[in-house]
């Protein structure tokens, strides 16, 4: 995919009104320090238009990046961090529902977790989460580059039992660092929408 411009178009905070788009939607979850803004800086051929913190949990607004005038990655809020306050977790939460269940034009949920580990709870909660809105969440493994060739079959399998993900789930390594994967998921993106994206 050729990106030819990519611009951070709307930010909601919990009491704003969600936007109205007329193009599609890619919508990212995942927990705080798992690599989602890195994740969409490579996806939007980016180094920093989404911001990466050194402080987990930074991210408490949904964040609307519109591509080439033609679809949208939509960043949710990270869940999971242990310093963020219950009522800010669950202000964050109803955030993140409130988008599953009003956006008319979200095409897929992105639902990063690490390879290196078995899924969390919270990434659980998430996973049913997603599915209980309707949608089937597509896992990206991150942090690929952390783990020997030879384990990456292994670990795939560890987040599939631990989500308990069937074969149909879409699960795409992808490395930060070295951009592993990066095509797969644009591939996957330009697949489902309706007209040539480039």
């Amino acid at each position: 995919m050729i990106i030819k411009n990519a611009e951070l178009e709307t930010v909601c905070g919990i009491t704003s009104t969600l936007p109205e788009n007329t193009c599609p939607e890619f919508a990212f979850a995942g927990k705080s320090n798992v690599g989602k803004s890195s994740l969409i800086n490579a996806l939007m051929n980016r180094k920093s238009l989404a911001r990466t913190s050194a402080q987990p949990g930074k991210t408490q607004t949904i964040n609307y990046y519109k591509i080439n005038d033609a679809f949208y990655y939509v960043d949710l809020p990270g869940y999971g961090y242990a310093k963020v306050a219950v009522e800010v977790k669950a202000k964050w939460g109803k955030m993140i529902e409130d988008y599953l269940h009003k956006s008319k034009m979200l095409k897929a949920v992105f639902l990063l977790i690490d390879i290196r580990h078995e899924p969390s709870n919270n990434d659980k909660t998430m996973y049913d989460w997603i599915l209980a809105n309707g949608y089937q969440p597509i896992i990206v493994a991150t942090k690929l580059d952390k783990i020997n060739r030879s384990q990456i079959q292994k670990h795939i399998k560890m987040l599939r039992t631990g989500l308990g993900a069937g074969p149909e789930v879409r699960i795409f390594p992808f490395s930060a660092t070295s951009k592993q994967g990066r095509e797969e998921i644009w591939d996957f993106i330009e697949s489902l929408t309706e007209e040539n994206i480039n």
